[in-house]
């Protein structure tokens, strides 16, 4: 009977007031909590605060874009050189991440999707051919030049192309300190889909879908490892 009475108190609270539901990380409970990266993660998969006599200015400074990755080391192109709570900890409860795209000409992030995450991009130099696909599969892509700017809705599939010229650059900036990081082509065939399923859904004959999966497979495990 007191179960029943809890069940239905709760429910007229939901009825009677607005429900209201987050879908953005959570507001911090302290001025800052810079992240341990040296203690075991939290059963939420959360980093503890490192203890306040120990945070210093550094913790607040990153240096890594004045360093960024080098895009012809990546196979497709581009590269990420990335800021978020694994190497920047005082983002941590910040509520945001942020990282540097480079590309070499015609180099592609190929299509991805951030689940946690809505991601503002702005062009450093260079020409970007970007976009991305609505739930009602409906695109909506364009040419970007220096000086754009550029928002990709949370979870939805998009990308970028190098059209220029030359190298191009942005600076991509996301509201999760951990968005998530989705390829589309990996996801599919790289994780371990039955093959009946990818051969029935993109109508593809076994002999493909056997090619795609051991193509993508081992560098599906190279970024699981990242």
């Amino acid at each position: 009977m007191a179960a029943l009475f809890c069940f239905a108190a709760l429910f007229l609270m939901t009825s009677l007031s607005p429900l209201q539901v987050s879908c953005s990380d959570r507001d911090p409970l302290h001025d800052f909590c810079v992240a341990d990266l040296y203690c075991p993660l939290l059963n939420n998969n959360d980093y503890s605060c490192k203890p306040y006599p120990n945070v210093t200015i550094d913790d607040f400074v990153f240096s890594g874009l004045l360093t960024p990755l080098d895009p012809s080391q990546s196979t497709s192109g581009a590269i990420a050189t990335p800021g978020d709570v694994n190497t920047f900890p005082g983002l941590h409860t910040q509520g945001f991440s942020f990282a540097q795209l480079d590309f070499v000409e015609r180099g592609l992030i190929s299509p991805h999707t951030h689940p946690r995450a809505s991601e503002f991009v702005y062009i450093l130099h260079g020409d970007l051919y970007a976009g991305f696909v609505d739930a009602g599969n409906r695109v909506f892509a364009r040419v970007y030049h220096a000086g754009e700017v550029m928002i990709f809705p949370r979870g939805l599939i998009h990308w970028q192309l190098n059209v220029g010229r030359g190298r191009a650059s942005a600076l991509a900036v996301l509201n999760s300190e951990k968005p998530g990081f989705q390829i589309i082509s990996l996801s599919m065939f790289g994780s371990g889909i039955a093959d009946e399923v990818l051969e029935k859904t993109f109508r593809l004959e076994a002999e493909t879908v056997d090619r795609l999966v051991k193509f993508f497979t081992p560098i599906a495990q190279v970024v699981k490892g990242n």
